[in-house]
Parts: structure tokens; sequence; C-alpha cells
């Protein structure tokens, strides 16, 4: 019922962010005669936090009344004030400016703070209504506890049926999921160590990924991804390792030490591993973010993107799945066979499979500042490449022989000093973190990856 005492109030509710993590309702009043900017600069009239929302513009979007009509309701329209990350209402990027229905949700950035439109009818008397109008809008953070409000919503006492996407986009369902999944698996394999061994280590290696791939904060097919990890097992196992052993280690000046007893200088052993280890293994873990550019060129858009090498990111992605499937094939066929092998000889068949997980657990979890971050490292050069091809020999060598000697440097550090090996593995992450941040500033899609709230507007 609409009518002369009959009054439409609407709001904008903070329902997520930080603002909101702990329960708090934030309410801020729209008025029929006033516009309403919402930004993190003290002038709008919804002041967002600087710190907690730097995805969010200085002066980011804007919710104005429709001019007023005897045969029509009130009513508002958001607008987006250029902002550098986009305004989403119900999900889809706004252009210009849309009208706004009760429940629609206002986010600021792809995965930034989220309003929530509501407007309802206030049948009080117009003498309240005026001074409501004439009253200044709240100050940013203004709890509304003058009205009580004790009603309980079917979707309040069942929160599942509301959450829709969010569930999945915003509350790491699928992780979720998949940890059960591996959870089931290892109390089904208990008592089979081989099975366990790899249901455990296939875990610790998608955790470690995962970690990656949420700072890297591009999306990229998961079959994508899955796929460079798998070829490269599949290289490791064809008669190409062979010609890499040959070529880099009898050709080249890269032959391994037989044993830890054989007297080798630092120098010299930097240099074996730089050759034996370094620029074979970089160069082998490599190949399928170059099969995934090549293959891509033959695609037509979006594929070719979402296939595809066309910036550091996408290299960077590729290149650590990459060194997943190279990680686990390597320990869970060659080193934790070797080691179980040589404990069960010495001390019997439970301490052997004692040992074999221990070296499983930080060998796969170290390869973030091991393996990951070599092969993360020149994908991020392989990317930069093809994002500037002018340049593209150049970039590809100084990317090769950094990775590289960080490998080696790893390898050849790992015989002297566990100390040394710490600085090492510090060293090698950091490089990785350094290449991610700054990949994620160069990319082309940088609006619509989900990690740009780390870096706040341009």
């Amino acid at each position: 019922m609409t009518g002369k005492y009959a009054r439409q109030n609407a709001f904008l509710r903070l329902v997520s962010g930080n603002g909101a993590a702990y329960g708090s309702d934030f309410r801020y009043s729209l008025f029929p005669t006033k516009e309403v900017v919402i930004g993190r600069d003290p002038s709008c009239q919804v002041v967002l936090d600087a710190m907690m929302y730097r995805m969010v513009s200085r002066r980011h979007a804007v919710v104005r009344p429709l001019p007023p009509s005897p045969d029509s309701e009130l009513g508002w329209v958001i607008c987006d004030l250029n902002s550098a990350n986009g305004t989403y209402l119900n999900g889809q990027r706004l252009q210009g400016c849309q009208q706004l229905m009760n429940g629609d949700r206002i986010t600021l950035g792809y995965d930034g703070p989220e309003l929530l439109f509501e407007c309802e009818f206030n049948h009080q008397s117009t003498v309240i209504s005026s001074i409501a109008e004439a009253t200044s809008l709240p100050p940013a953070g203004y709890q509304n506890t003058n009205i009580p409000d004790s009603s309980v919503s079917f979707t309040q006492l069942f929160p599942i049926i509301s959450t829709g996407k969010d569930l999945t986009r915003k509350a790491y369902l699928i992780p979720g999921v998949l940890t059960v999944v591996f959870v089931v698996l290892m109390f089904a394999t208990v008592g089979d160590p081989q099975a366990n061994q790899v249901v455990v280590g296939t875990y610790i290696a998608f955790a470690a990924y995962y970690f990656i791939y949420q700072l890297c904060g591009k999306r990229k097919p998961w079959w994508v991804l899955m796929g460079s990890g798998l070829t490269t097992m599949l290289i490791l196992l064809s008669p190409l390792t062979d010609f890499f052993i040959f070529f880099f280690r009898e050709v080249l000046p890269g032959s391994l030490p037989a044993n830890q007893q054989e007297s080798v200088t630092f120098t010299e052993l930097l240099i074996r591993y730089f050759f034996g280890a370094g620029l074979m293994e970089e160069l082998l873990k490599a190949l399928p973010i170059l099969g995934a550019y090549a293959i891509a060129r033959g695609l037509s858009s979006p594929w070719r993107e979402r296939v595809g090498v066309w910036e550091p990111l996408d290299g960077i992605l590729l290149g650590t799945a990459s060194a997943v499937g190279f990680t686990l094939l390597e320990t869970l066929g060659q080193y934790v066979p070797q080691i179980i092998q040589s404990v069960t000889f010495q001390a019997g068949d439970g301490a052997g499979q004692l040992a074999g997980l221990q070296l499983l657990i930080p060998r796969i979890l170290g390869s973030v500042a091991g393996h990951m971050a070599y092969s993360g490292y020149l994908g991020y050069f392989i990317g930069l490449a093809v994002l500037k091809p002018r340049k593209s020999w150049q970039i590809l060598l100084v990317g090769y022989l950094t990775a590289a000697g960080l490998h080696a440097l790893w390898n050849a550090t790992g015989t002297i000093n566990g100390l040394l090996l710490v600085v090492v593995g510090v060293l090698s992450y950091a490089f990785l973190m350094a290449a991610i941040l700054k990949a994620r500033a160069l990319s082309p899609t940088r609006e619509q990856n989900f990690a740009t709230r780390f870096l706040g507007p341009k």
C-alpha cells in the first residue's frame, strides 16, 4: 500500500568485507533528494577504510535518486565513477548506470566489499518522514541500533540457501571438498604405505600449488594446469629424458658427483650442478609452458588466452604446475623408494616406511622454495617475452640462467651447510614472490584478476 502517508525507505547494508567480518550490520540511509558517493575519500557519504579496502577507489561509485514521478514509486540508480577495479551489480560488471531493485548486491571491485540495496515502506506520518529527511547521513561505520529488528528471515536460519555463487567464489568450497576427499582416501589407504604416500604427497603438492595460485590471482582452467604437470611427468618417463641427461651431463660439464666422498671444490660442484641439474631440469620443466604457447597460437579467442601464455602470470601458473608434476614423480619414484630401501636394510620395514614419510613431506612442501620457485620464476620470463616480443631472446636468457643458477646454488649448498641451505631457500622463495608481484602489476587483465585487492587502485 502506497499513498500520502506511506514512504519508501532505502538503505545500503554492508554485508561482506572486513567491516562485516564479525557480524556488524552497517546501514547507510538513502534519501530522495541526495546522492550518495561510495569510496575511500573522506568527502564521500559512504566512506570505506582505506587500509582494509585498497581495491576501492577514492570515489568509486554513486547512488542517485531518480526524479520523482506521481505515477511511480521512488527509485535509485547505481553508477560507476570510472573506478580502477570496476563496480559489479549482482556479479555483472556495471556499464554506465543501472536502476537498483530490492535485494541487489553491489560489489566494489571483483572481490571487494559488498553492499546490499534494501528498500521498505514506512507507514509513518509525514511529519516524522520530513524530520528524517532533514537529518544528515550517518557517518561511515554507523550502526543503526535506534530501531530494534527482532525478525528472523528464512535465509538467516538457513544461510546456505542464500549464499549462491559466494559459496564457491569466496568460501573456498572446492578446496574444502578436495580436502575431505583426500582425507577419506588417506583413511582408505591405511595399511598400504605406497598408496598412502601417493595420496599424502599429492594432497600436499596441490595445497602448495593452491597457495601460489591464490597469490597469482588469475583464473586459469584447472585442466590446463593439470595438463602442464602431467606433461612433465610423461616427459620424465620418456626417452627424451635420457637425451637430456646425455647432453647436459656427458657433452656439457654437468656430471654429478658419484658419491659424497668424491673430493671437489664448491666452485666445481656449483658448475656441475648448474649444467647437470639447473640448465637441464629447468629446460625440461619449461617444455609444457612452451607447448601451451605453441598450441594456443592456433586457437581463436578466448580459448587462445585461456590455454596459452600471453603474460607473465600465465607463465608462472603453468611453470609452477609443471614443477608440481616434476616434484611428485621425482620424490615418489626416486627419493622415497631409495630411502625406504636403505633404512629397511638397516633397521627393518617399519623404520623404512617412517623414513619415507619423513622425507616425502618436506620435499614436496618445500618445493614452494625449490622446484616451484625456479620454474615459476622462469615462467615469468617466458610470459614477459611474449608480452615484449622485441626483447624476447634477452628476456628468456636472463630468466633461464637465473633460474638455473638458483637451482644449482640450492643443490651445491645442500652438500655443505644446512644453515646456508635455509638462506638459499628463502632467496629462491623471495625471487618467486617478487616475480608474482611484478606479474600482477604488469597483467593486461589486472582489473579482472581476483588478487588485485592486494595492489589497490591504479
